[in-house]
């Protein structure tokens, strides 16, 4: 589990280490259609870099949720909570003309993951407060 102050000062991302003409598009495609194909990838590695971020910003702020459950002695898992998240983003994918089956995969896992964050704080404050 990272620190806060491993937080305080994260690593420079390096979003160019994607080689930007690794491909397997054959070289008999236009040169245009190539610079279209690389312009729409580049702006596809760019939203991948940013839901990146995006991610580690909404772990560090659930850990934080964690510590503050395990302080009070709050569960860690909130069912009501998490079910009206799903609802909600499943509404938001509907609007955005995202499938929403997609994305109450994609939030169930992140849920998951949250969850096991919290239990892993819980333990940790438990066998502090044993100690």
């Amino acid at each position: 589990m990272t620190s806060a102050s491993d937080h305080a000062n994260p690593p420079v991302a390096d979003h160019s280490i994607m080689d930007p003409h690794a491909s397997c598009v054959s070289d008999q495609a236009s040169q245009d259609a190539l610079s279209e194909l690389r312009s729409m990838r580049g702006t596809i590695d760019n939203i991948d870099a940013a839901l990146v971020h995006l991610l580690a910003e909404r772990f560090k702020a659930t850990q934080r949720v964690g510590v503050l459950k395990a302080k009070n002695d709050f569960p860690p898992a909130d069912p009501e909570r998490e079910k009206a998240q799903i609802q909600r983003l499943r509404a938001l994918a509907e609007a955005a003309q995202l499938d929403p089956e997609f994305a109450e995969k994609f939030l169930t896992f992140i849920i998951s993951e949250v969850i096991r964050h919290h239990e892993a704080i819980s333990e940790d404050h438990q066998r502090a407060d044993a100690s």
